[in-house]
């Protein structure tokens, strides 16, 4: 069953703006012009809770994968407010942007992104070492511990399989304690039951460690694992699902003529 999420008279979600991790208040993002004209956002305001496991799913073209990136500060917006926590990204200068993705965000994609000639280890705390920052030992065990890597934190990339090569990238999203993690198709590269444990572990960062997770999805049994999912058509918000499952899911995607669900 799916159901329309309560507003504010600002429109947004209704938890408080102190309950939320990052916020879009009515943004617009255009790409092109005359003919070539694409509107991907067209005002969408949306509120990401604390704690809470978000993901984000539509047809493709819908404008999720944008959507995410702008709330991320990785693109920036034609109109309206983005905000992690209570800083607008928009008034921020390239430097305090970078600044802040490092410091306060954390990133989790489809790609690995691991360098090869370093351990899972190093990679796991190398946005830290490039930002001069030690870790902080008893949580960085601790998110260790909960993707189970122990074994493998002397191994390459090259010998680790693939669900093991994401895991790392999240532990590596996870080691700084970020205020939110934005994963893109974190499942994409991976075998059914790889991308199982890698949600598994998503979902338990969430509920053990109070993490906030924003995901982007096209697949309707990784939206499962959400508490919420936030749905997308022609760039506006058509719906929300709390406590979904896969076969719901399923069932409002086919709203969107999309067979299987299953187009990026």
């Amino acid at each position: 069953m799916t159901h329309t999420a309560p507003t504010t008279d600002e429109g947004l979600a209704a938890p408080g703006a102190g309950d939320l991790a990052a916020r879009a208040q009515q943004i617009t993002k255009v790409y092109g012009s005359g003919d070539a004209r694409v509107v991907a956002l067209d005002g969408v305001t949306l509120g990401i809770p604390r704690g809470r496991f978000t993901a984000i799913m539509g047809p493709s073209g819908s404008g999720k994968s944008t959507l995410m990136h702008c709330m991320a500060g990785l693109d920036s917006i034609d109109s309206g407010t983005v905000l992690i926590g209570d800083v607008e990204l928009n008034r921020l200068d390239d430097k305090r942007l970078t600044r802040l993705r490092r410091d306060r965000v954390g990133f989790v994609f489809q790609a690995f992104n691991l360098v090869p000639t370093l351990t899972a280890l190093e990679n796991i705390t190398l946005p830290m070492d490039i930002a001069g920052r030690k870790p902080d030992r008893q949580w960085l065990d601790r998110v260790i511990d909960t993707v189970g890597l122990r074994p493998r934190l002397g191994h390459r990339p090259s010998q680790l399989s693939g669900g093991q090569q994401q895991r790392v990238a999240c532990a590596r999203a996870l080691a700084s304690r970020p205020e939110i993690i934005f994963a893109d198709e974190p499942t994409g590269n991976l075998d059914s039951r790889s991308g199982a444990e890698v949600l598994g572990f998503l979902r338990d960062s969430v509920r053990e460690m109070g993490q906030t997770i924003v995901m982007v999805t096209h697949d309707p049994a990784a939206a499962a694992y959400a508490d919420e999912v936030v749905f997308l058509a022609d760039g506006r918000i058509v719906d929300t699902m709390a406590a979904p499952t896969a076969e719901k899911v399923l069932e409002r995607m086919k709203g969107f003529d999309l067979p299987g669900a299953t187009s990026a």
